[in-house]
């Protein structure tokens, strides 16, 4: 079964500033939303989740 892509929320206007997140195989995959076909960046998910808790909690800057 073929992943399902998200973008975030938080996108551009038009929706095309963005990555992409996709769960499979127990791994979370992150690509660049305009390059659907290139390379993804394979992550597992519980470093994923450590990452986006940062984000959450200010740990890690999202807007530098």
């Amino acid at each position: 079964m073929a992943p399902i892509w998200f973008k975030s929320s938080h996108s551009g206007a038009e929706g095309n500033e963005c990555v992409e997140v996709a769960a499979f195989r127990g791994r979370v995959g992150v690509r660049d939303s305009k390059a659907p076909g290139g390379p993804m960046l394979s992550i597992a998910v519980d470093a994923w989740a450590t990452f986006v808790g940062g984000v959450r909690e200010g740990e890690i800057r999202h807007d530098a």
